[in-house]
């Protein structure tokens, strides 16, 4: 029922596809202290859906760092980088639904704030890429989520109307954006994000703790 009048499906990267969720608040604890900043515990709630340079920008003027956007950024690739490459995997029945989806010929679009270089790299590390017609950054648009925009920029690259779109988001941000530019959501369960389930659930049109759920 759920693809039922769907012509396009568009993916969340971190926490959606791939389970990287965890690796963020150890790496933004690190990167603070070379600064001698503590870590405050309403920062991964304040930065949720920012885009890879939205947070940059956060960052650098909540915390009054001296280095530069490009600084900043390129040191956050750096230290997420072995991290991707070798400690994050895909999540629960995502091969299978995306091998699935395309037997169904689905046109199928990812839409993620991390940064380029990233994305592209844990795509490729899972031999995934070739399943997606769209990969887009929230950077390569004028707003990250909970806006609309990336979510709209995908669907345009798929050539299919958002009401035809069907998005997997975890986290509410996310999902705000994908209802936003008027597509399906689909809720997915992460455990970074576990206790804002119950708003998750009645923010979105479905619920699902796995993608094994979802397979035929």
């Amino acid at each position: 029922m759920m693809l039922k009048d769907i012509d396009a499906v568009i993916f969340d990267l971190d926490g959606t596809l791939i389970d990287s969720m965890w690796m963020w608040k150890s790496i933004d604890i690190e990167y603070l202290a070379r600064f001698g900043k503590e870590f405050p515990e309403d920062l991964q709630r304040c930065i949720e859906g920012m885009s890879f340079s939205e947070t940059a920008v956060y960052f650098k003027e909540r915390f009054n760092l001296p280095d530069s956007l490009e600084q900043i950024k390129s040191d956050w690739n750096r230290m997420a980088w072995d991290k991707y490459l070798n400690e994050v995997p895909l999540k629960e029945g995502v091969m299978d639904f995306l091998k699935y989806l395309k037997e169904l010929n689905l046109p199928l679009g990812i839409a993620t704030s991390n940064s380029r270089e990233l994305a592209e790299l844990v795509i490729n590390k899972h031999n995934i890429s070739h399943y997606f017609t769209s990969i887009r950054t929230s950077c390569e648009v004028e707003r990250g989520k909970p806006y609309p925009d990336i979510y709209l920029r995908v669907a345009k690259d798929l050539g299919v109307s958002p009401e035809r779109c069907l998005v997997f988001e975890d986290v509410i941000q996310g999902v705000i954006a994908g209802k936003r530019a008027n597509m399906k959501v689909c809720a997915v369960y992460d455990e970074f994000s576990k206790d804002d389930e119950e708003e998750k659930k009645k923010l979105a049109d479905y619920y699902i703790r796995s993608m094994k759920e979802l397979l035929p």
